[in-house]
């Protein structure tokens, strides 16, 4: 397959990383090498993705008696879901320098590092910015951006092993290898650009140092190079594969929260970690938007979380934590005649399930990708509001940001909210992602915009939202 100069300067960049010089572009750990005088440890890419792995044991299973998973028994799992990662991942959150992601079994995705990740963590931005206005009841007075970090668990590393192969240069996207086995998990940790001073729930948060240029929390413009910054742990999802405890959908979502009101324990900051809740399904028969908080039937959100969790909550209250993006400026046809837009500030119109049920990937057109995004929205953008133009005096208004959305409740709208296995497209002619939202909405595009003469993907600088992601500035 030919490569095109995008990824001959992805090849150059990986150069940039001093021990790292030979790694191929899909490998590459970094956009730029850390800060001269680091001495810590870095970040390095897991990618010896094994070709099987042994079925593992899967006590979250027993912690409901391999009985289905109900709002009455969801608390059990999550604890149970909780403790079976918490040995590993306080390694990687408290004891970096010790952290070995291969020999622990967990892998990371390609593709990301040349044009993605910062060197320390090896974060990339997830939504930048998140507005204020979404947390006024927490207390935060500045906008944040948030940086996350994924890894596969070694029962999900063969699925990567069967799309990327060793190189990653030609990637196989098939209902046969797209799809996880039993019992696989996928953890993302996400960290934010505000302390205490800034959003009070973060005192006492575990802190990070990122080498970053984006940081909404200090200026709304990227720093012309990097800047050594800390940043405070968030949010910590776990996904799993099972199809025993969720027979609708195949998986189990859940989210944990950081909770200051938790005495500190210095050596397990997993304390204060608490479950924000946990979704199975979509509850499609949950589709009156007049009902503003229905009867949830696959879904438990935990009424002892701290507040702030829940004030991102989705559509009719569905889960989804502060870094998901599941509340969004949305207008929609009213229905009337002749039809008027609607215009919602911080509509809820996603939760965790729905976003993930949209990972496809169309190998008819791939410059698309993905036939439907994460969250319900059409295009084009909708009509401005009266008083709301784009002039030169005033380029960028609050209300031109609105995304355009089918109305809430419709049939268009319900799609995003119905119960699909993972090999089951939500488009049809696309190839199911089986839930893996980072494979069909980040790695495949960046692969696609380097490699293929077309150039960037239209996915390649999209947030969560829908939005045009700040560019990182490049260090001199």
């Amino acid at each position: 397959m030919r490569i095109n100069k995008i990824a001959v300067a992805l090849l150059c960049a990986s150069t940039m990383l001093g021990a790292a010089a030979q790694v191929p572009a899909p490998f590459a750990n970094a956009q730029w090498p850390a800060p001269q005088g680091f001495t810590g440890t870095t970040f390095a890419l897991s990618h010896a993705y094994p070709a099987t792995a042994p079925v593992p044991a899967m006590p979250w299973r027993s912690a409901i008696n391999n009985q289905p998973i109900s709002t009455a028994n969801a608390s059990a799992y999550a604890e149970a879901l909780k403790a079976a990662v918490v040995g590993d991942m306080r390694v990687l959150l408290q004891d970096y320098k010790n952290w070995d992601a291969p020999k622990r079994g967990w892998y990371n995705e390609p593709w990301l590092g040349a044009t993605m990740r910062e060197p320390i963590h090896g974060m990339y931005v997830g939504s930048s910015p998140l507005d204020a206005s979404l947390f006024k009841g927490s207390g935060l007075t500045k906008p944040i951006t948030t940086y996350v970090l994924t890894y596969y668990n070694q029962t999900a590393a063969p699925t990567l092993n069967k799309v990327w192969g060793s190189s990653a240069m030609t990637p196989s996207v098939s209902p046969q290898t797209t799809q996880f086995a039993e019992g696989s998990i996928i953890i993302k940790a996400a960290f934010i650009t505000a302390d205490a001073t800034v959003w009070p729930v973060m005192k006492g948060a575990l802190t990070w140092p990122l080498y970053i240029t984006i940081n909404a929390t200090k200026q709304p413009t990227p720093t012309p190079t990097p800047v050594m910054t800390p940043t405070y742990l968030m949010q910590f999802d776990i996904i799993v594969k099972d199809s025993v405890s969720a027979p609708k959908t195949g998986w189990v979502f859940s989210t944990l929260v950081y909770d200051t009101r938790i005495p500190a324990d210095k050596a397990d900051i997993f304390r204060q970690m608490v479950v924000l809740g946990a979704q199975w399904g979509n509850d499609p028969q949950a589709d009156n938007p007049a009902v503003l908080k229905p009867v949830l039937l696959e879904n438990w959100n935990n009424p002892k979380a701290p507040t702030y969790g829940g004030e991102t909550f989705g559509w009719g209250q569905r889960l989804s934590g502060p870094n998901d993006g599941a509340m969004n400026d949305i207008a929609y046809a009213a229905g009337a005649t002749p039809t008027p837009q609607k215009y919602v500030k911080n509509g809820k119109d996603s939760s965790c399930m729905s976003c993930h049920s949209s990972a496809q990937w169309n190998l008819q057109n791939q410059k698309l990708g993905m036939d439907s995004f994460l969250l319900p929205l059409s295009t084009p953008r909708p009509s401005l509001p009266p008083g709301c133009a784009v002039t030169k005096k005033n380029p960028n208004p609050a209300c031109s940001n609105f995304l355009n959305s089918p109305q809430p409740g419709s049939a268009e709208w319900m799609k995003w909210f119905q119960n699909r296995q993972g090999n089951v497209p939500m488009d049809g002619g696309s190839v199911a992602g089986d839930f893996d939202m980072v494979l069909t909405f980040k790695t495949l595009p960046a692969w696609y915009t380097a490699t293929q003469s077309a150039g960037e993907h239209n996915l390649q600088k999209l947030d969560l939202r829908g939005k045009r992601m700040p560019a990182p500035a490049s260090p001199k």
